[in-house]
């Protein structure tokens, strides 16, 4: 087999170690248990925590901190210099719980919705007014004839109305708004109060007033960055929003309100609310979140940012902060939703895209290591390369097992039993991460976001564009071209109209501050700004490759200046069309895939063979590239062809550490194909050179035998876990240890030793497949006193060496969920759900009982063979 050699790998730093979000409940944290807590998290592999300060356990309010008091701040200054002694980063949350906000929100600076109410008033009436005019932002009456005016200037203060409606009838409506009710969610101590409103500029201004006064006498060490949550604001208006509508679109939306309340003319309408949902996502682009990461700055740190639940464009947003942050969340898993995130950070050049990984990944206590491994691949798939599980909530030891829990979490915490072989998972994410964090993105394709398409609706105000109601992605073209460029292996990254501005043409490449692309793709669409059209046409012109994937747009977003621009419009599409007329065009129209031919775009073959995804990253001489088979059934075996070019490659095994050079056969001019061997679940890494590899032979094994059963006797021992550790039994016969009728293995969770004694069968091979059949749920497996690693997920296989001719010990570690253990407590009533606010619930939010679950299976489940194997033999 290959060697384990760290020189291969890029270095291992706490960046590249998974991080871990770290709820302090009622900020009640000591200084001895944060030291205990940082330790143990150094111990298993974590790299780094996210503090989240959110509601209190019940019983301990004593002990809870007001956040950013005196003793909040030297707890923040002790925890970061304790995480900096271990090789541990620290960052924070800027407030308490999610989204921001808190005591320190004006009214008129909390999250707002929009109030209209309408008055039908005819000749020489006026309306009957009920609205204090200290509240109205607007008050506008619509006649016949298109007629218009503004009432606001001639209300008075008392209420009277200086204006009478003159031959009708007319429309009146009036604008105000009312804070929206949303408050800090799971808000710690100090900390509660409304959410922000992040369409108001002065808002952010005054929220960040509360931590300057905080820190203003701060000496103590400093968190690496700070934090803002996904988006789950409600807010559609804010106090200045008509005056930055009429500063950036050009023309004043009470002259429209008639359209924007009432939906009607459609199409006027569409236009008026499309010019809105523009204003409110640069409001927050290019205001309040660059407000934000601007004072981080200014006290030195960098910010991480979720842009998803936005009503704004995904790909500005995310790059409004120094490090984009998707999430995954339970069964709402796209990888191209989470490419908005990595788009963002590879337009800029930001090394680092995050993640919060785990939120609701499965049921409490039943989520397994093998579950989030395969979890982290599809956000490795998708450009992550800095993951934060979500995660770990501090405990002190003081606390009855379970511990503090957060209720939306994998419980990556020391008190679960499977953090015995977190330290295995962990090693494998930092390999990974390693690898991903090295060299520089490698994406040929631009594929633009038609976001105006999605504004241009008569109905509703803003829309949230969330990862759990995914239409607005994957039944619009930007989400099917994305699936068909995926599904035949291109490599791309999403633009924006903002970012396209940047665009320029580099010898044939478009060019973006952070690196180069090969072509441009435009999803079928309908309505584009103008200075996107006319940036499209001179890369075009450049030498850019251009392709739209349907027919050229039809029209412009937004009203102000409609025929103008459409004229306009006009000339720049005739100016296409004689683009893509030419002998040798850069501008294609109505076809995808002939043109990235004819472009000489390259695509990884790979993925249509068996489930096989890829990421790569580029390196000076060579790529790396992160496989995996995402398949739920399908194994994959042999030749694949890389699209970049090589003369030799190496094989990389995040799991184990491994090495060595795979077969492979030159497969045209300096390309290479390698022959691969992966289960459902499991991933490698490639590295490609352009010189080559001094590397062992990586060997793929066969069977060159029957296979043969490990009879027992086993010997089971309960090593580590609780409620206590049952009697240790023997057994003929490999089933779960809950089986028997012992109730101290029912309620059992933890570890067992498996022990078997076991003579090599008569055949004549040096080398044996050990297969353990099934394992619940994670297992340590040591042969004669040699440690072979920790087992996550299928297939439960190793390859042994070196056997003796009898007399072979086998010791099989096994580690359960917590899940039976839990079971046991809510049987027997035992009182462990003792926190404020929500409490504890289940993943369908409702209060948590697992009273009624059936029990689960645990151990070593067999069945346990050996199969001889040898080198597998390939055709040159």
């Amino acid at each position: 087999m290959s060697a384990s050699d760290a020189r291969v790998w890029p270095p291992m730093t706490r960046q590249t170690r998974p991080w871990t979000y770290w709820w302090w409940m009622g900020s009640a944290v000591d200084k001895t248990n944060l030291v205990r807590e940082l330790t143990r998290y150094r111990q298993a592999g974590l790299g780094g925590v996210h503090i989240i300060p959110i509601y209190g356990a019940r019983g301990w309010e004593d002990r809870y901190i007001p956040y950013l008091s005196p003793a909040w701040l030297e707890m923040l200054d002790f925890t970061v210099r304790q995480a900096e002694q271990l090789d541990l980063g620290v960052d924070m949350t800027t407030g308490t719980g999610w989204c921001f906000g808190g005591p320190k929100v004006a009214p008129d600076e909390a999250n707002a919705l929009l109030q209209t109410r309408s008055y039908t008033v005819q000749t020489g009436q006026k309306p009957d007014l009920d609205i204090a005019p200290g509240q109205l932002q607007a008050l506008m009456a619509f006649g016949p004839d298109q007629q218009r005016v503004d009432l606001l200037p001639r209300l008075a203060a008392d209420g009277s109305l200086n204006w009478t409606a003159p031959a009708g009838p007319w429309l009146v409506i009036a604008v105000w708004q009312r804070f929206s009710g949303q408050n800090v969610k799971r808000a710690a101590p100090g900390g509660e109060g409304p959410m922000l409103n992040l369409f108001e500029p002065r808002a952010m201004t005054n929220f960040l007033r509360w931590f300057d006064d905080a820190f203003a006498h701060y000496t103590g060490a400093r968190p690496r960055a700070q934090y803002h949550d996904s988006y789950e604001y409600r807010c559609d208006w804010a106090p200045s929003l008509l005056a930055e509508f009429e500063k950036r679109r050009g023309y004043r939306l009470q002259d429209h309100l008639d359209a924007f309340v009432r939906g009607e003319p459609p199409d006027r309408a569409a236009r008026v609310k499309s010019d809105y949902r523009e204003t409110i996502s640069d409001l927050m682009v290019e205001v309040t979140l660059p407000l934000w990461t601007a004072w981080a700055h200014r006290h030195g740190w960098i910010t991480r940012n979720e842009a998803h639940g936005s009503p704004g464009n995904w790909i500005d947003l995310y790059a409004a902060a120094d490090i984009p942050e998707t999430e995954m969340f339970h069964r709402d898993r796209n990888r191209l939703l989470s490419k908005f995130a990595s788009s963002a950070a590879h337009l800029t050049g930001r090394p680092l895209v995050s993640s919060e990984t785990g939120t609701w990944l499965a049921e409490h206590f039943t989520e397994t290591l093998g579950q989030m491994k395969e979890l982290l691949d599809d956000l490795f798939l998708s450009g992550v390369n800095h993951v934060l599980y979500h995660g770990t909530c501090y405990s002190p030891d003081e606390a009855p097992w379970p511990g503090w829990l957060f209720y939306a979490s994998f419980q990556m915490n020391p008190r679960n039993p499977i953090w015995r072989d977190v330290p295995a998972l962990n090693l494998y994410a930092t390999r990974c991460q390693a690898v991903l964090q090295t060299g520089r993105p490698d994406q040929d394709l631009l594929l633009y976001w038609p976001i105006h398409d999605l504004w241009h609706d008569p109905s509703g105000t803003v829309r949230n564009l969330t990862i759990h109601a995914r239409d607005w992605f994957e039944t619009q073209p930007i989400g099917q071209t994305a699936e068909e460029l995926w599904d035949r292996g291109y490599a791309f990254d999403y633009v924006s109209d903002r970012f396209l501005q940047q665009a320029v043409a580099d010898h044939g490449e478009v060019r973006l501050p952070g690196g180069c692309w090969r072509a441009i793709v435009i999803p079928p669409c309908q309505r584009m700004p103008l200075p996107t059209l006319r940036k499209l046409i001179e890369l075009a012109e450049a030498g850019v490759p251009v392709i739209f994937a349907g027919p050229l747009p039809t029209d412009v977003p937004g009203l102000a200046n409609l025929e103008a621009r459409q004229a306009q419009l006009r000339e720049l599409l005739a100016r296409a069309r004689t683009l893509a007329s030419r002998e040798d065009p850069r501008l294609f129209i109505g076809r995808l895939h002939p043109p990235l031919l004819a472009a000489g775009i390259p695509r990884e073959s790979m993925v249509e063979d068996g489930g096989l995804l890829y990421i790569r990253r580029a390196l000076t001489n060579g790529h790396y590239y992160f496989i995996a088979n995402r398949s739920s059934h399908e194994a994959f075996e042999g030749w694949i062809t890389l699209a970049r070019p090589a003369r030799a490659v190496r094989l990389l095994e995040p799991m184990t550490g491994q090495h060595g050079a795979p077969p492979q056969k030159p497969a045209g001019p300096n390309h290479v194909a390698v022959y691969l061997r992966l289960w459902p679940g499991q991933s490698l890494i490639l590295q490609t050179t352009q010189t080559s590899f001094d590397d062992p032979p990586w060997i793929w094994w066969t069977a060159s035998g029957p296979t043969f059963p490990l009879q027992g006797p086993w010997q089971v021992e309960f090593i580590e876990g609780g409620p206590t550790l049952p009697a240790g039994f023997q057994t003929r016969s490999l089933g779960s240890w809950t089986e028997g009728g012992d109730p101290d293995r029912e309620r059992f969770a933890g570890t067992a030793r498996y022990t078997l004694r076991f003579d090599l069968p008569a055949w004549n091979a040096t080398q044996w497949r050990l297969d353990l059949g099934r394992i619940a749920q994670s297992a340590r497996v040591r042969v004669n006193g040699h440690d072979l690693g920790t087992l996550l997920q299928p297939p439960w296989q190793l390859t042994l060496r070196d056997l003796q001719p009898t007399n072979n010990l086998l010791e099989v570690e096994v580690t359960s969920v917590a899940a039976n253990r839990i079971r046991d407590l809510d049987r027997r009533g035992v009182p462990w759900k003792n926190f404020h606010d929500i409490n504890f619930v289940n993943i369908n939010y409702r209060p948590f009982n697992a009273a009624d679950w059936p029990i689960r299976e645990c151990g070593l489940l067999g069945p346990v063979t050996l199969t001889p194997v040898e080198p597998i033999q390939l055709n040159p």
